[in-house]
């Protein structure tokens, strides 16, 4: 009789567990629903982190819309980032009429994000930092009326911000010239073309090639150098290890031997820990006897600078990085032809690509230095 009354409060239980499961899933599933129907923002756990029903909405023209987006998709507390046109008086916008400056849309960016997570001060220091402010023919190497900035405000306290923001930088000095951003009620935004939205993902060597080659890339670093963050494409100072910033920030030297790429043979290229510029190729590397990873050439001069160094009471060329400004290593007039150089560099500045890996990493134009000639 007892083994009777237990089997029957097991099955009771167990209904009961299913039930709740049940119940559970279909909270889930209508909480699913009720999310605005916005493109998610590309690093999971913001979005994890981020409530749906609590976005806001900020729109901004910079220019060229990829970059522009790009600079906002990873930001913490960003939900998604939205190429398009604003601006215009006409009921529809394509970016082949836009294009042609012969209407008046700017090409413009929609960022949705969560004001709990990341107010809307922080969202305009953010685009500030990603245009030249007192360039009112366009910006970089775009030309045009489509390609000039403004803030588009949605609402009173936008605009109250934004003016504040713009007569801040403008009183800062930090310009020659007046601040030229327009700062505009938003009237209409259309959502551009979708091979534009996350083209920096969708065609990532196009627009590392556009980005450099427009000069936004290069204009943007002496614009803003004080207000660089602490972190580039590649890996943020603050999730360095200690040996990595001893090494790339304090000029230090890992262990001979004791180094992970040292004895490396596989296939790919190194490129900067912090920023993620492609410095040094395998088909370039040898083996020194040093301990140290050792190059005959770099894959771009271009992106290193040599500097004299007298420590350690030697004369010595030091390499860096130029666009992290880390410290790599040496380069020594003691290795094999064709260069005779050995630039011999440290394993903590530096982060591995196999071949294999080369086109979904961003690197695919690189995938022709292993070609067979």
């Amino acid at each position: 009789m007892i083994k009777q009354i237990l089997l029957i409060l097991l099955i009771v239980s167990i209904a009961g567990c299913i039930s709740n499961n049940q119940q559970d899933t279909n909270t889930n599933e209508e909480k699913t629903n009720m999310m605005p129907d916005v493109k998610m923002n590309n690093q999971e756990k913001n979005v994890k982190e981020i409530n749906p029903n609590n976005l806001e909405t900020a729109t901004f023209a910079g220019g060229c819309f990829w970059c522009i987006e790009a600079a906002f998709q990873e930001e913490e507390g960003v939900y998604s980032a939205i190429s398009g046109y604003a601006g215009g008086s006409k009921e529809d916008a394509d970016y082949k009429t836009v294009s042609s400056g012969k209407t008046d849309h700017f090409e413009a960016m929609q960022v949705k994000y969560d004001p709990d997570i990341i107010t809307y001060s922080d969202v305009l220091n953010i685009f500030w930092r990603q245009i030249n402010p007192v360039d009112d023919g366009g910006q970089f190497a775009d030309r045009g009326p489509q390609y000039r900035t403004a803030i588009f405000y949605h609402n009173e306290e936008q605009k109250k911000l934004a003016e504040q923001s713009k007569k801040e930088l403008d009183e800062s000095g930090k310009f020659k010239s007046k601040i030229v951003t327009q700062i505009l009620p938003l009237t209409t935004f259309f959502e551009a073309e979708e091979y534009h939205q996350d083209y920096y993902l969708k065609q990532a060597d196009h627009y590392k090639r556009y980005k450099k080659g427009s000069g936004r890339e290069a204009k943007l670093k002496d614009l803003w150098p004080a207000e660089e963050k602490n972190s580039y494409e590649g890996t943020p100072l603050d999730e360095l290890t200690p040996l990595q910033l001893e090494v790339t920030k304090k000029n230090g030297t890992e262990r001979a031997f004791q180094n992970e790429y040292w004895d490396n043979h596989e296939e790919g290229i190194y490129v900067d820990l912090i920023s993620g510029e492609p410095l040094f190729s395998s088909k370039d590397k040898f083996d020194s006897g040093t301990g140290w990873p050792s190059f005959t050439k770099p894959i771009d001069e271009e992106n290193l600078i040599e500097n004299v160094d007298t420590t350690l009471g030697m004369k010595r060329v030091e390499v860096r990085s130029k666009d992290s400004d880390s410290h790599l290593g040496h380069v020594f007039e003691d290795g094999p032809k064709p260069t005779g150089l050995r630039y011999c560099m440290n394993s903590a500045s530096l982060r591995f690509i196999p071949k294999e890996d080369l086109e979904k990493e961003g690197y695919g134009e690189y995938l022709s230095l292993f070609e067979e000639n």
